[in-house]
């Protein structure tokens, strides 16, 4: 290839010709100059000698030649590096050209690269056969040239990565054991997996010439990924040439293609990888539909998301609050955990479910997730029905609470036994069960059980006809572990264990995480508003075919045109990736659409090696680049010697002289110069202030002395005292410092003196009889009083009193969830829990039914209410004889362990009927109101003992459990 070369050197010859145009143009003189003389001027001129005709002045000649050269020289078009033909001709040309998504910023010049190999082609009267790596249809048949170029003019990039083996197939298949002469491949410079089998197959092509042509690939820049966190979405990306530092600027589109937030990607000299954050509220990020790199038109430059790259906002409601002081066994602990990388999680303020349920509702979320949440009154649970039927995913765990729920919960996909299922321990035959292999349907398809994972109780579900299709995970014996019911638009599943280690160690295997994620991942976006339903993978497994409903052209712009796309089936919980069949774009419908990209996560560039199948090829760049014409250049120069010459001979002939009496006055000259630049600086003033009359009104707000005074900082001042103190402090004050016993004001005077009478003396006997010295007894009004004050309340039952309202029993509900305890008496000495129950019995049970309690049992022996101060057999009151029910620890009750209680959990209700109050009751004086039945004076004596013994487990917990090593250690003392 040489530096300089003609594709026309015949026309050098008119070079030939200048030294005839110097002479002509030398003879030939200017125009003469016509001007008016004045007489005088005229009589001067006859005195002057004759005078011949001037020739023209050399420069301007030289002008005049050099603008002959230019016109010459430009129509022998001379090129720099021009190309040559080096066709083999010992058979046809074939050419496999790369069309993919990297090829659309550069497609014009690989389509005049390739029509340059055409027209060599034909000038050597050779077949062409043309085959493209990103079409489906290959039809590689060697033809005529012109058939080439019509198949090259069709041809178009293509939003999908090349498949270069596919196309050398169809190559060797078309070519039939004929011997190329020219193998040329236009690459897009972009290695494959493949490429080492590409080349070994070209090479046994055993063609002529083999030859690689590519662009620089600055170009090939790609999203290979995008990571919605909790604080920022993270996107990730790949460059192919990895020379010096580059910037780009990606950009968040929403649906109507608006840019929303935008991140910078840095890449280092050297690197092909970078990573960028998009920092937005999580309510904005949820509107990204689209990450675009801005200034690079291609498909691999844009990235769709769909609604699994949206974030959920989830919220989480416990049965019952636990303690800050061990975090790993509350309720939430473990899916709060699990769950803040993938979703919005949000937790109410308040225990009342009548209170926090409609505050949730009405932030819209997503899932909302209930850990042992046995009943729902009514007024709670019809909403949350709604809200599910509507969309919304509601995601239930089982528990002690939800093991004594009533069976016929609409709020649970099966039915329920009553009670849960042991598994293991000393009064159990079963062993712990494993997990078995997950169904292939459901989200759960696909994920890897884990073998160290054992459930040992569990809530069990009615055998049902269609339960097995309603089971996403079950146990090594078949039981369910998790079960899902579809409410129309909405879905209600069921973990059958609980949310913390004490039921399984589900919660800390990796596998809880993944299911809580993929469990998310399905719910709307938005929740039961009319979102969109959730396009991700694994919604509904693989059962469903998504039609192409949006794609994505080379050029990175969404189309409506599905031209030969095909629907998907997505399998469950994997991310797809763009094929022949199904190119990228979004597939489903207005109502729900999964994304299909281009690249698949990770995907890193690197540089095509031609050499890596062992063959020599020769490699060169596209056309247009290397081959420079310089004909526009020297056509540009001659027609400014044109203009150049025109102006002279323009000012020769006098066009720009002044004419006579046309001249002004130099002053008047100098006066208008002035005068303009005097305009030119008013107009500067003018724009630079354009309403200078509003730039001299005064400000429409206080003097600034006054702002600045008001806003310096004032000097400290001393609160006097009284100051600042709100109605009410006083007694919030006292309730702190001192513990008060509370009663259940039943609006029954007779029934609250009792209470408050006998509150009074527990506590003057407390106050004897212990280091715990309460203040006043307190009457509540559980619909108004604030009850966080008080450790335990005391709630004397009486049919006659009015039915408290449903808030009010909502408010109990929240106090006990909490870690309150209330004390319910029915004073009649007739258990309200064991069938027989009295008036005060039926009307305790119409309060509970709004409550959601947890299983109840009597009291053990081995209790440790039986020991916190006082060593005790029963509990009796004014009567003797009735259980007094406690929260049921039914770990400890199949274990060797004698405790009942786990961690400080302190029951959250105690039940009697034994009128612990009429025992206590005092008068002014401090005599017994009310005698006990039979009378015996040391049944009220145990009585305040069992009152005791209460208080101190309220305000101490289960640590007085560790006496039961007491004969242990005595004995060895004893050795």
């Amino acid at each position: 290839m040489s530096a300089l070369a003609f594709a026309y050197p015949a026309i050098l010859f008119g070079l030939i010709a200048l030294p005839a145009i110097w002479w002509l143009l030398r003879l030939t003189p200017p125009r003469p100059k016509s001007e008016v003389f004045p007489p005088l001027r005229i009589l001067a001129s006859v005195l002057k000698r004759e005078e011949t005709p001037s020739q023209s002045p050399w420069w301007l000649t030289l002008l005049r030649m050099a603008l002959a050269a230019a016109i010459i020289l430009a129509i022998a078009d001379p090129v720099i590096n021009p190309r040559t033909s080096s066709l083999n001709t010992g058979g046809p040309l074939a050419l496999i050209i790369d069309n993919g998504w990297a090829t659309s910023t550069d497609w014009e010049r690989r389509v005049e690269t390739a029509n340059l190999l055409i027209d060599d082609a034909e000038s050597a009267d050779l077949p062409v056969a043309i085959a493209f790596t990103a079409d489906q249809n290959q039809e590689a048949t060697p033809g005529s040239a012109a058939a080439a170029r019509d198949k090259l003019a069709a041809a178009s990039p293509r939003p999908l990565v090349p498949d270069r083996a596919r196309a050398v197939t169809a190559l060797r298949e078309a070519l039939n054991g004929t011997r190329p002469g020219t193998l040329a491949l236009v690459s897009d410079g972009i290695a494959a997996t493949t490429d080492a089998e590409t080349m070994t197959a070209l090479a046994g092509l055993s063609a002529g010439d083999m030859r690689v042509l590519e662009g620089d690939g600055q170009s090939a820049v790609a999203i290979t990924g995008a990571t919605n966190n909790s604080m920022a979405m993270n996107v990730s990306a790949t460059r192919l040439s990895t020379a010096g530092t580059q910037q780009f600027t990606v950009n968040a589109l929403d649906p109507q293609g608006r840019s929303l937030a935008a991140g910078t990607l840095q890449f280092a000299d050297g690197a092909n990888m970078a990573t960028t954050e998009i920092s937005a509220p999580f309510e904005l990020r949820n509107d990204f539909a689209r990450l675009s790199i801005e200034g690079i038109a291609t498909a691999g430059a844009a990235h769709l998301l769909d609604d699994g790259f949206r974030r959920r906002r989830v919220a989480l409601i416990a049965g019952e609050s636990g303690s800050d002081f061990q975090p790993l066994l509350q309720p939430l602990y473990y899916i709060s955990r699990a769950l803040q990388p993938y979703a919005d999680v949000i937790q109410p303020n308040t225990a009342d479910l009548s209170v926090s349920i409609p505050q949730i509702l009405e932030d819209n979320p997503s899932a909302i997730i209930m850990a042992d949440v046995g009943r729902l009154p009514p007024e709670i649970s019809q909403p949350l029905q709604r809200w599910i039927a509507r969309g919304g995913t509601l995601v239930r765990f089982a528990g002690p609470r939800l093991a004594a729920a009533p069976a016929d919960d609409p709020l649970v996909p099966v039915t329920l036994r009553q009670g849960e299922r042991a598994l293991g321990g000393a009064m159990s035959w079963s062993e712990p069960q494993a997990l078995a292999d997950f169904p292939n349907f459901g989200p759960f398809a696909g994920l890897p059980r884990a073998a160290d994972i054992t459930v040992t109780r569990q809530v069990l579900a009615e055998p049902t006809p269609d339960l097995a299709e309603r089971t996403w995970a079950s146990l090594a014996d078949g039981t369910p572990l998790v079960t899902e019911k579809e409410v129309e638009a909405g879905r209600i599943v069921l973990f059958h264990t609980s949310a913390e280690a004490t039921w399984s160690n589900l919660p800390l295997s990796g596998n809880f995480v993944e299911m809580l994620r993929r469990l998310v991942q399905m719910a709307r976006v938005g929740g039961a508003a009319g979102g969109s339903a959730s396009g991700a993978p694994g919604t509904e497994g693989a059962a469903a075919a998504l039609p192409p409903y949006r794609l994505l052209t080379a050029d990175g712009v969404m189309t409506t045109e599905t031209g030969a796309a095909r629907p998907i089936t997505i399998p469950a919980n994997a991310r797809p990736v763009a094929s022949f069949d199904h190119p990228p774009g979004l597939y489903g419908t207005e109502d729900g659409y999964s994304a299909v990209n281009l690249l698949a996560p990770a995907t890193v560039l690197a540089p095509f090696d031609p050499s890596v199948g062992g063959t020599q090829v020769a490699r060169d760049q596209l056309a247009g680049g290397e081959a420079v014409s310089l004909r526009p250049t020297l056509f540009a120069l001659a027609f400014a010697l044109l203009v150049l010459d025109s102006l002279v001979m323009l000012f020769m002939n006098g066009a720009f002289s002044r004419r006579p009496g046309r001249s002004k006055p130099t002053s008047t000259r100098a006066s208008g110069t002035a005068a303009s630049l005097i305009l030119g600086f008013a107009l500067a003033l003018a724009l630079l202030n354009p309403n200078p009359s509003l730039a001299q009104q005064p400000p429409a707000q206080p003097p600034a002395a006054a702002q600045q005074q008001s806003a310096q900082p004032q000097p400290f001042r001393e609160m006097q005292p009284g100051e600042g103190v709100k109605p009410g402090d006083d007694q919030i004050l006292d309730r702190l410092d001192t513990t008060h016993l509370a009663y259940v004001q039943t609006g029954e005077s007779d029934v609250d003196s009792i209470s408050e009478r006998g509150l009074d003396g527990l506590t003057q006997y407390m106050s004897y009889r212990t280091t715990l010295e309460p203040g006043a007894p307190v009457g509540l009004d559980i619909a108004k009083d604030d009850l966080s004050f008080y450790p335990i309340i005391y709630w004397p039952i009486s049919a006659t009193a009015p039915m408290p309202s449903q808030a009010s029993i909502s408010r109990i509900d929240a106090y006990m969830r909490n870690g309150g305890t209330v004390l319910f008496d029915t004073r009649d000495q007739v258990s309200a829990l064991d069938g027989s129950s009295s008036p005060n019995g039926l009307r305790l049970q119409e309060i509970l039914a709004s409550i959601d309690i947890p299983p109840l049992e009597p009291t053990p022996e081995n209790h440790v209410l039986t020991r916190t101060f006082y060593l005790l057999k029963d509990f009796p009151g004014r009567y003797r004889g009735g259980p007094l029910w406690v929260e049921a620890r039914q770990d400890a009750r199949n274990s060797t362990s004698q405790l009942s209680s786990g961690g400080d959990g302190v029951t959250p209700l105690l039940i009697t009927g034994n009128d612990f109050a009429g025992a206590w009751a005092v008068d002014q004086q401090g005599n017994s109101m009310l005698p006990t039945v039979p009378p015996d004076d040391m049944q009220r004596e145990y009585a305040y003992r069992a009152g005791v013994n209460i208080m101190m487990y309220m305000l101490t917990g289960n640590y007085k459990a560790d006496q039961v090593h007491v004969p242990a250690l005595l004995e060895r003392l004893g050795q």
